[in-house]
């Protein structure tokens, strides 16, 4: 029945998946101009892009994509190909980090209650954006995809692997910055902030987008 429902209501669907993600991605874009930490899984791209000078829009690609492929050895025999459709929405997602990026470079602050307030109006982005790709039913982000898979092979639930998923990502982002730039960078108060308050604000929007689903995607 969802595959069919996906398949009468496809344009729409594709529509909302593409929102979600660019809604996403200027909320990644003003929790890394409010320069107090990125989300998790935002945060070792940004630490890849210091580094190595490429765009947070580039290696978020290439992580992601990495994560996107990885879900093949993972689940071997269990592996659904559609899942490769996660490879355009992470082109999409990078790409349009990049351009809400330079959409938004004009905007300044000038003290610390400043760059909170960009910080929370990124969380509220990246929640509502959740929100609305997973209204969307289509493809999972790449994140997801690899938690997903873990917990089809292991005795995990969900919200437990990506905690453990999320802290991981910190953690490496806090040695990979340590070791190659000698101080913290894209990990702070933010990030906590983020990896608290991100799976609120989605829980808040899925009621008004669960109606939205029944009315126009039933």
């Amino acid at each position: 029945m969802k595959k069919q429902l996906a398949i009468t209501h496809l344009p729409a669907r594709l529509i909302l998946l593409c929102a979600g993600l660019c809604i996403m991605a200027l909320g990644v874009a003003f929790s890394i101009k409010a320069a107090l930490g990125t989300s998790p899984i935002s945060s070792f791209p940004y630490v890849t892009s210091y580094i190595s000078g490429l765009s947070v829009g580039t290696t978020t690609i290439i992580i992601n994509t990495f994560l996107v492929l990885i879900q093949i050895p993972i689940l071997r025999s269990k592996y659904q190909w559609f899942q490769l459709l996660q490879l355009p929405a992470v082109i999409l997602f990078g790409l349009m980090i990049d351009v809400c990026g330079i959409l938004i470079q004009g905007i300044i602050y000038t003290n610390y209650f400043q760059q909170w307030i960009l910080c929370l109006i990124g969380i509220l982005l990246v929640g509502l954006g959740v929100s609305i790709e997973v209204t969307a039913g289509l493809v999972t982000t790449a994140g997801e995809g690899v938690v997903l898979a873990v917990c089809q092979v292991l005795p995990v639930r969900f919200s437990t692997m990506k905690i453990i998923f999320d802290v991981t990502l910190v953690c490496i982002s806090i040695i990979v910055s340590l070791v190659f730039v000698g101080r913290l960078e894209g990990v702070r108060e933010g990030t906590i902030a983020t990896a608290v308050c991100v799976g609120f604000v989605t829980r808040q929007c899925q009621k008004p987008m669960k109606w939205f689903s029944r009315k126009c995607l039933a």
